[in-house]
């Protein structure tokens, strides 16, 4: 665990310096997404007493991958050919002359966050249970998030790739339900890892694997951080500087979150 943590540790330094030299911050997520799927793979993959890795383990590291690569790969060529992103491009207008100093400390917070993401993958990857019923259903669980955040993210990258859409909301597909579906997609990945850790079967109230209750910090800590810290507050704010009553218009009809039936206008 300690030679895993200090890898994450390693590759946001990296990612700091590649953003140094590069003046896009945007590859810092592509750093952040790798690693954490390295991370995930190694914790899945470490040998157990008995040997070669359980089916359990094989099928835990290839989502972990699955994963990170789908969504390294897509901010990656949205890295390539566009403009930083906007949060990071408003840190670097907010702090200043500071930005560089403060963005190697912020990176190395994201390094602690993917450390704690990927316990949950070892956690999943040491339940003794055979793979049964839960264990599809979340295999499932994490499937739809993937697809559906993969969705989005090309519903989102055909509407910006129309010049006739320039400055406007993207209201199409999942977008007209839920403001940011890629955040609730990514969200519901995390929900996957409980389901697949927590063995309810057992003589106890823990059931018959008790570290797989701690799984839940994943999601739980995944929606603190998109819907309270990094994910939402910046990005709404950079949207209603640039967009003003539109943007405060659609923040009333569509939900933040969750994709739900947009409300009608009355």
């Amino acid at each position: 665990m300690i030679a895993v943590s200090l890898s994450l540790v390693v590759a946001m330094t990296i990612a700091w310096l590649i953003q140094r030299r590069t003046s896009n911050a945007g590859w810092v997520d592509v750093v952040w997404s790798f690693a954490l799927g390295a991370a995930g793979v190694i914790y899945a993959l470490y040998p157990l007493h008995t040997g070669m890795p359980s089916a359990r383990q094989f099928l835990i590291a290839a989502l972990a991958a699955f994963w990170s690569l789908r969504l390294g790969l897509h901010i990656a060529a949205r890295t390539v050919h566009g403009s930083e992103d906007s949060r990071y491009a408003q840190f670097r207008r907010d702090w200043g002359g500071t930005f560089q100093r403060r963005m190697f400390w912020f990176l190395q917070i994201q390094a602690t966050v993917a450390a704690l993401l990927a316990l949950s993958m070892l956690l999943v990857a040491r339940n003794p249970r055979s793979l049964s019923v839960p264990d599809a259903a979340a295999g499932a669980v994490l499937l739809v998030s993937i697809v559906g955040e993969a969705i989005a993210d090309r519903q989102l990258r055909r509407f910006r790739s129309d010049p006739a859409n320039h400055g406007r909301i993207c209201e199409v597909g999942l977008w007209g339900w839920s403001r940011h579906p890629n955040y609730f997609f990514e969200f519901l990945g995390w929900v996957a890892y409980p389901l697949f850790a927590i063995d309810a079967q057992g003589g106890n109230p823990w059931g018959g694997y008790p570290w797989g209750w701690l799984a839940i910090s994943a999601p739980v800590f995944m929606y603190w951080l998109l819907v309270h810290v990094s994910g939402i507050p910046p990005l709404e704010q950079q949207m209603l500087r640039s967009r003003g009553d539109a943007f405060r218009n659609y923040q009333a009809r569509v939900s933040a979150f969750i994709p739900l039936p947009p409300v009608r206008p009355s």
